[in-house]
């Protein structure tokens, strides 16, 4: 079928410690960014970015019970951060502005990082379990 990107991500699921405290991170970020809430009850929440032929889903489950006193490490085994594609480096300034005004944690405001390639602008934040979440504009790259 035409359109495919054949080797993107489908679907991503997260497991939560705390859903309605993760909900108030991913719900404005991701609605940012033009996801739409599909599924809300006491399984999980999920949004999905429908684009024709190129959609993906973003999911949050609420972990066991017994490992909710267990944050993210991020250099453990797993997944060490998600990040999402930006418009411009305006856009990435604009969900700057939306992660102050809700009280989302910041790890690094809006910056350019070279180091990473030519034109790598990014803002780094964590979700309530302690995962970093990024979004970038890098033209070019990938």
């Amino acid at each position: 079928m035409a359109g495919i990107n054949r080797g993107g991500f489908h679907h991503v699921d997260l497991n939560v410690s705390d859903l309605g405290a993760a909900k108030a991170v991913y719900g404005p970020v991701l609605e940012f960014l033009g996801y739409t809430l599909v599924q809300d009850n006491d399984e999980g929440a999920e949004w999905d970015l429908r684009i024709e032929g190129r959609g993906a889903s973003l999911g949050l489950r609420p972990c066991d019970p017994a490992l909710k006193g267990h944050g993210h490490l991020r250099y453990a085994p797993g997944l060490h951060h998600l990040s999402w594609r930006a418009e411009s480096r305006a856009d990435v300034d604009r969900l700057h502005a939306l992660l102050v005004e809700r009280g989302i944690k910041i790890l690094d405001p809006p910056a350019h990082y070279p180091q990473y390639s030519g034109d790598y602008y990014a803002v780094f934040f964590e979700d309530p379990d302690g995962m970093k979440l990024e979004l970038v504009h890098a033209p070019g790259w990938i």
